[in-house]
């Protein structure tokens, strides 16, 4: 029989458990936790504080940011990890597409030697040099670029044994604003979405595990932003372009996501068609949305387990994996082979 997941993924404060993670934790709503770099201080710490989690609750997926460039959660042990865009221009530089691949393989594999089950990448966002949070976390300005480099960073994923995540639907690289402290405004109408920025979903819909929606309000699409919205999770993404996997909010907690509860939020999130929702840095927030779930009796989820890496790997045997070792040879000569 299938497992089955609680539907929220929230944060921890430490690099340990305190008694207040280990209550939450014991909610039958908490499916899923997200690490940061507060939680990390090395390999044995980390791998120690995963066994902890997972001695308290089997049935939870451990996700963390770990895109390279300026969003790498895990250092000092693990592969420094350029920017997506200095990858891509590598890449092109070298005519070397299998570089995206063995580094996507290496950094998930480093993952999943520790107990990661996921990690939320690749980012599918066309960087137009304007966004304040993207920049060079795209692949490319290039929509073609986007979608051969994502699609090899997914194969070295899968090859690994880790699941991919495209974000932030339907694209958060045509608006200026951060979505963590405001709510950005995208103009533009879905034929033009579809055509652009919505194509690497399109063309890769069917390599994608899981998708996270993006706080950002497409005006003249819908009133809501798309976690918020059937008409983009279920009239867009599942019936028009025919994804079937797993989709995610962002962090509920982002100003763009607006002002009303966290219960609220959530409520309407799940009644839209998101698998799971994520809610970081507000701890009196999460404790009210559990005790709300609670009253309207949400049921967990098996779709969650899909996203589970079921792969082993031994930290030290990637330690001198010649595949690993040839790829951090090429990461070493980086600044100056590109």
């Amino acid at each position: 029989m299938t497992e089955t997941y609680g539907r929220l993924m929230i944060d921890l404060n430490g690099k340990n458990l305190s008694d207040e993670d280990k209550f939450l934790l014991s909610s039958k709503h908490i499916g899923g936790l997200v690490l940061f770099s507060r939680n990390f201080d090395s390999y044995d710490q980390l791998n120690k504080l995963v066994n902890e989690i997972y001695s308290i609750k089997e049935n939870i997926i451990i996700a963390v940011d770990q895109e390279g460039g300026r969003v790498q959660r895990f250092e000092r042990e693990f592969t420094k990890i350029p920017s997506m865009h200095e990858v891509s221009l590598f890449a092109k530089q070298n005519n070397d597409l299998e570089f995206i691949k063995d580094l996507a393989w290496l950094v998930s594999s480093e993952l999943i030697a520790t107990g990661i089950d996921i990690n939320f990448a690749p980012v599918l966002d066309i960087n137009r040099n304007i966004s304040r949070i993207i920049g060079d976390r795209s692949f490319s300005n290039d929509i073609s670029v986007v979608i051969n480099n994502a699609s090899a960073y997914i194969n070295g994923m899968h090859e690994a044994g880790m699941k991919s995540t495209g974000k932030h639907f339907p694209g958060h690289g045509n608006v200026i604003e951060d979505s963590h402290i405001e709510l950005p405004i995208d103009e533009r109408r879905l034929n033009d979405l579809m055509s652009t920025d919505i194509k690497p979903y399109i063309e890769l819909k069917d390599k994608l595990d899981a998708i996270m929606c993006a706080h950002i309000l497409f005006s003249e699409v819908d009133n809501k932003i798309p976690s918020f919205s059937n008409i983009w999770i279920n009239d867009i993404l599942r019936n028009k372009i025919n994804y079937k996997g797993l989709i995610l909010s962002d962090d509920l907690s982002m100003q763009g996501s607006g002002n009303q509860s966290l219960a609220s939020k959530v409520r309407v999130s799940f009644d839209a068609g998101c698998d799971m929702v994520i809610i970081c840095n507000n701890r009196i927030g999460v404790k009210e949305v559990i005790y709300h779930l609670d009253e309207i009796d949400v049921e967990q989820s098996e779709k969650i387990s899909e996203i589970k890496s079921s792969k082993k790997v031994n930290w030290n045997d990637l330690l001198n994996d010649k595949r690993a070792l040839a790829t951090k040879e090429k990461l070493k000569n980086f600044k100056e082979l590109k």
